[in-house]
């Protein structure tokens, strides 16, 4: 049955919050899109005359395509060179969703979606459509076919696991950027002491090269062994730049409303440095450079004001 324009603007309407939920989902922006895709053309065939509430019909397909993603992603992630970190967002991109509340803002936190890896997808979906959309239970245990109290059930078992993390401390940009040029004037150093300073005794750093850019497979783990990898890889060399085809820009900015260092070059981002911020000091580096995962990133950058660089050559 053809669809009316009233019944694509009903979609249309729709997608923006769809995007947001795929993304928490999956952690992929490319895959986010593709399940909101699917989710219209299965909106193109059905009977949407007989749908009573299409935001709760176009959210229960949606999540359930997600969740057969999910299940289909552990089995490909298990074969993924290397460690595998969600994709980034930069400030501003749509699909980072509602930001009103403190739940919201922290359920697309880059920390949160690493630790969001380790639930279960049916975990997952219920801690999200709670957390970050405020579903009800009843509708989350209709949209998943569950019963009301095993989806209370499920979501203290989801929040208990996410809150085994740090606890993140919010940032404004200015905040952020403080941060960034602190951590960098640390980092160029050419010492670890001002790093080690900065950061807490358990911190991490990941990356991800998804197999096409060198990331090391194992974490940095601990204050000094994070402190020197850091001032290593800021370190400029010839061997760096003939990897990346260059010495790449510096500037400071937010990924999924934590501070974030962007590396560009000639007009491409090449990496995402994620901070997690806790009040005992910096906790986590999550460095994504698999460019698969930066082309939304590059899209983004290249749409928007940002500022002088705060380090040229860098590399």
């Amino acid at each position: 049955m053809a669809l009316t324009l009233s019944d694509v603007d009903r979609f249309e309407a729709s997608r923006p919050r769809l995007a947001a939920i795929a993304y928490r989902l999956l952690g992929s922006a490319s895959e986010a899109e593709d399940a909101v895709q699917e989710t219209f053309l299965r909106w193109q065939a059905a009977d949407v005359d007989r749908v009573e509430v299409p935001e709760a019909w176009l959210t229960k397909v949606l999540t359930n395509l997600c969740l057969n993603q999910l299940t289909s992603a552990r089995a490909r992630r298990e074969t993924y060179v290397g460690q595998w970190l969600p994709e980034p967002l930069l400030a501003g991109d749509p699909m980072l969703g509602p930001a009103d509340t403190a739940e919201q803002r922290e359920s697309v936190s880059y920390a949160v979606l690493a630790v969001l890896e380790r639930l279960s997808p049916g975990e997952r979906a219920v801690y999200v459509l709670r957390e970050a959309f405020a579903y009800p239970h009843r509708e989350i245990a209709e949209i998943l076919d569950l019963t009301e109290a095993a989806c209370q059930q499920i979501y203290h078992r989801a929040k208990k696991h996410v809150a085994a993390g740090k606890a993140r401390t919010e940032v404004d940009e200015d905040a952020a950027r403080r941060i960034v040029e602190e951590f960098l004037a640390a980092a160029t150093s050419g010492r670890t002491e001002p790093l080690v300073r900065l950061l807490t005794q358990d911190a991490v750093s990941i990356g991800d090269g998804g197999g096409k850019v060198p990331a090391r497979a194992k974490a940095f783990e601990g204050a000094v062994a994070v402190a020197k990898f850091l001032r290593g890889l800021f370190k400029p060399s010839e061997a760096k730049r003939a990897l990346i085809g260059g010495s790449p820009e510096v500037y400071a900015t937010t990924a999924n409303g934590g501070p974030a260092i962007v590396a560009v070059l000639d007009g491409r981002v090449v990496g995402v440095m994620c901070l997690e911020v806790t009040a005992e000091g910096i906790a986590g580096f999550r460095n994504q450079v698999n460019p698969d995962k930066l082309e939304r990133a590059t899209a983004r950058w290249a749409a928007t004001d940002h500022g002088e660089p705060l380090l040229r050559d860098a590399f």
